[in-house]
């Protein structure tokens, strides 16, 4: 029986040690489906999943994760990769969809008023966020936006290393999507940040422009997989209400 969403949130931990089970690969497919509709900026989803089941290449990307137990003693691993590359094909598809779905001659004018904004916002806004050239457009696009920030509200994250952080947020998200995703039906996993991302890269034969968010180990926890009772900070310590 698959748990609550609570129940798999408190179920969630980093688990070290896999016990040497093996873990249904359909299941681990269908988590990383639920982590493709986490929420994403712009609705662009510049992410990858790599699921990786094969023996082999699981040796190699351990060997990657500096032979970590959470890497080592995977069943699986997930390598989740941001494509801030691809903004423009992804734009592209979001018109796509806009026009299927809005493709209709009877269209009344409160959703044909939508259908121009949003079509607007991936043809003419997207392309002044992420268009950039060796950082020089970014700089310049910062310093005029962070100006016209002293007389209205403006978004302000425009170069490169922003845009950046904004993909690696959104793949962060779709990463826990999969994590309590498999919680849910009593599976375990470790996201790492420990490895070697060149190599990484290497071994899956990744683009230049795409980049690790992270690694995550899969399995079903060994008694000793997880080290010690959860710690937390107090919450009334991180939690302000205004």
């Amino acid at each position: 029986m698959e748990k609550t969403v609570t129940e798999a949130i408190a179920y969630r931990r980093s688990t070290r040690v896999y016990k040497d089970e093996p873990i249904d690969t359909l299941k681990v497919k269908q988590c990383l489906y639920n982590a493709s509709l986490a929420p994403t900026s712009s609705n662009l989803q510049l992410w990858e999943f790599y699921h990786v089941t094969s023996k082999p290449t699981l040796d190699k990307l351990a060997k990657a994760c500096f032979n970590q137990n959470a890497a080592k003693t995977a069943q699986q691993l997930v390598v989740v990769v941001t494509r801030k590359d691809v903004w423009r094909q992804r734009a592209q598809a979001n018109i796509n969809f806009l026009n299927q779905v809005f493709d209709k001659p009877d269209l009344e004018p409160r959703l044909a008023k939508r259908k121009k904004q949003a079509t607007e916002y991936y043809k003419k806004l997207i392309p002044t966020i992420y268009s950039d050239f060796l950082g020089i457009l970014g700089f310049i696009k910062y310093w005029i936006f962070q100006i016209v920030g002293l007389f209205r509200p403006i978004y302000r994250q425009t170069r490169q290393s922003d845009m950046r952080i904004v993909a690696h947020k959104s793949a962060g998200l779709a990463a826990q999507n999969f994590m309590i995703s498999m919680a849910a039906i009593g599976y375990d996993t470790c996201p790492m940040e420990g490895s070697d991302t060149l190599r990484v890269k290497q071994i899956l034969n990744l683009p230049r422009g795409a980049e690790i968010n992270m690694i995550i180990g899969c399995g079903i926890r060994d008694e000793k997989g997880i080290y010690g009772p959860r710690f937390r900070v107090p919450f009334e310590e991180v939690y302000f209400e205004r």
